[in-house]
């Protein structure tokens, strides 16, 4: 192997100042010109990159707020306790919204409080949570401008394809643990809150908008309609010794969802427009409904994960994404599933005889 050699002159020693007199001659000097300042102009700005280009655009696009006025309702597509939505269009763009009108008269306390709250879900940005575009004030009703969702709500869905059903819990999954981690609470998971477009996308509506509206309402008159979908503890305050997780509930919600679209029918002994005290002794003081034997071990563990009656024995959403169900793209598709189970809540007993 041969060493490298070092460059020409590298041995060489330092020169030494004025080792060479013809280096520098103090005889030759050139006079420097003279600028004049009057006649000096400032050169121009180089031209900005294409990424801050498009992201001066893109900013100036989010913040341009659309004109009430240039909306035009088309028809009805929804209506409920809390509000009625209507399908509206953009004229200048052609773009169209869904567009909800909330229902009530509010003082000003309540309205800056809504606005600042709307204001807040309007910097929500999530591929599984419907887009709120912007609100308005109109003859003294609030308005919601919300992202339309041309395929309506999976309500009255029947879903036995537990691959489909994995790919959907997925779904709501990934956004409502978008929002826990951003603090928000949805309040009011249920199939009539879950819309899903012409991709098959699956997404959370109403997120916010029934706690807004019940922090502004009478609690005895809740904006919610129905306590089919709450939780136990937040329906009789004496269990959990009066604490309610937020986080948890939303999870119980989801558990009797899921079910549902499996089962074709509310999971409960009681319809779910049954009255008051019927849906209060069937969630409250029955055991928690199970997925039916049929089932695959799989989906039957992560439907016993959600409802659980104590709130601190449910997984959170970030913990449900983790599971076999989601994870294995429904029962039965993956063999280390089984042996993940054991790792999991077992399911609740069975009701006494």
């Amino acid at each position: 192997m041969s060493r490298i050699q070092p460059p020409p002159g590298a041995n060489l020693p330092p020169a030494r100042r004025g080792d060479n007199p013809r280096r520098r001659r103090h005889d030759l000097t050139l006079p420097l010109p003279q600028r004049e300042a009057s006649l000096a102009v400032p050169l121009p700005l180089p031209p900005p990159g294409p990424s801050s280009a498009q992201s001066t655009s893109a900013h100036s696009a989010a913040q341009q707020l659309i004109n009430f006025n240039e909306l035009e309702r088309s028809n009805r597509i929804g209506s409920g306790t809390g509000g009625t939505v209507y399908k509206v269009i953009h004229r200048p763009t052609g773009r169209q919204y869904a567009l909800k009108v909330i229902y009530g008269h509010h003082d000003e306390a309540a309205r800056r409080q809504i606005c600042r709250e709307i204001e807040i879900l309007r910097g929500v940005d999530n591929p599984n949570v419907v887009k709120c575009h912007d609100m308005f004030d109109h003859n003294g009703e609030i308005e919601v401008l919300l992202e339309l969702m041309d395929g309506g709500s999976l309500e009255g869905q029947l879903i036995q394809n537990e691959k489909t059903l994995s790919d959907l819990a997925k779904q709501i999954l990934s956004g409502l643990a978008y929002l826990h981690r951003r603090k928000i609470v949805h309040r009011d998971i249920k199939p009539s809150n879950l819309l899903i477009n012409g991709r098959n996308q699956v997404k959370i509506a109403d997120f916010g908008v029934s706690r807004i509206l019940e922090q502004t309402m009478d609690p005895c008159n809740s904006s919610v309609g129905t306590i089919a979908y709450m939780s136990p503890e937040r329906i009789n305050t004496d269990l959990n010794h009066g604490q309610y997780d937020g986080y948890a509930g939303d999870i119980w919600s989801l558990g009797v969802s899921i079910l549902e679209f499996y089962m074709g029918r509310f999971p409960f002994s009681v319809g779910r427009s049954g009255d008051w005290a019927s849906l209060m002794w069937a969630i409250c003081m029955s055991q928690p409904p199970e997925a039916p034997p049929t089932a695959s071990r799989e989906f039957r563990n992560f439907i016993s994960c959600c409802l659980q009656r104590d709130p601190s024995r449910r997984l959170s959403a970030v913990q449900l994404l983790q599971h076999p169900f989601i994870s294995g793209n429904g029962g039965g598709q993956a063999q280390q599933a089984h042996q993940n189970l054991h790792h999991l809540l077992p399911p609740p007993r069975p009701l006494p005889s």
